[in-house]
């Protein structure tokens, strides 16, 4: 009999306000549990902008939903998983909210901020951002944020981040590093999917690499497109363990619960964007019900139950414990 397992979902999106609804991420409910990690900011917000995010989605799951729990170790979300639960995480998509103090990471940390990547996109003071022409890589400000990072056992996140960028994070980190949410360029040239060299250099830090459904990354981005896109997903999920191994991929299905606020924000904040987000026409993603049938998918195309449940949520889990961990 075909089993199911819990799922790790590293990287979605809510709306990037303080008084939106968290109640979306019920469609992550399964009976064996779920972990899913929500993003609380990027180039735009600050401190204070990303604080009020956490804080609402916090208060939101702790006074109005009781499936979904905000954790703050490895232990609380195995403990929520076996009940069938939601444990809640969160994480940064720029270092911008730090506000340029570093210090500000253990602030995060404390607030259940679980990482962060240090460059949405475009240079900034940590380093360079996957739509630079002119990629220099990670600077000094950029490689200490890394080290408090893994002093303070926060994951450190290549994606959005440069070629180079994320190449000098492999090298940079002691601890294991993710690509929370990039698939291969190898299957589809774009900017935003990471080369080979990247996923070998993430996999030799022990990493992982949270494979998404977001059309525009898979390649597959008209409106009607639903199975091709998540087929395609799993294109990328196999590909990739063909490449780097099945100790190194997961889910990071980037899916956003607002997509009429996400083009919205492409809109507002064109800065942070180019034409790589906007000539395939509207966004479309893999949304969770279909993300939660990858199982099914993947069995059919060979995947062993052992190497299911890695990737459904195993290999992230055990990147957790060993980062999220810290000696102090």
């Amino acid at each position: 009999m075909n089993r199911t397992y819990p799922i790790w979902e590293q990287h979605c999106c809510l709306p990037l306000q303080s008084n939106a609804s968290i109640a979306d991420l019920l469609r992550y409910k399964r009976p064996e549990g779920s972990y899913v990690s929500v993003n609380v900011g990027y180039a735009p917000q600050s401190r204070a902008d990303s604080t009020a995010l956490v804080k609402s989605f916090a208060w939101q799951a702790r006074v109005e939903y009781p499936e979904i729990t905000p954790v703050q170790t490895i232990g609380e979300v195995v403990e929520i998983q076996q009940s069938g639960g939601i444990a809640l995480g969160f994480d940064l998509e720029d270092s911008n909210p730090l506000d340029g103090d570093p210090d500000n990471i253990a602030y995060f940390y404390d607030l259940g901020v679980r990482s962060m990547l240090p460059t949405y996109n475009h240079v900034n003071a940590a380093g360079c951002g996957c739509l630079d022409a002119d990629d220099t890589g990670l600077t000094a400000y950029g490689r200490d944020l890394v080290a408090e990072m893994n002093r303070v056992g926060m994951m450190v996140d290549g994606s959005h981040c440069s070629v180079q960028t994320g190449l000098d994070l492999a090298t940079a980190t002691e601890r294991p590093m993710i690509y929370s949410h990039s698939n291969l360029r190898r299957l589809w040239d774009h900017p935003r999917n990471i080369t080979d060299d990247q996923a070998k250099a993430c996999a030799g830090t022990g990493g992982v690499i949270g494979i998404n459904g977001v059309g525009i990354f898979l390649g597959v981005n008209g409106p009607t497109d639903t199975q091709a896109r998540l087929e395609a997903m799993a294109d990328h999920i196999e590909e990739a363990v063909n490449l780097v191994g099945v100790d190194h991929v997961g889910i990071g299905s980037d899916y956003s619960f607002d997509a009429e606020d996400f083009l919205e924000e492409i809109d507002h904040h064109a800065s942070s964007f180019s034409d790589m987000y906007t000539k395939w026409g509207p966004l479309q993603w893999v949304p969770p019900e279909d993300t939660l049938t990858l199982d099914v998918v993947l069995r059919r195309r060979g995947f062993d139950e052992p190497a299911i449940e890695a990737l459904y949520g195993g290999n992230f889990a055990r990147v957790a414990a060993q980062v999220w961990s810290t000696d102090e």
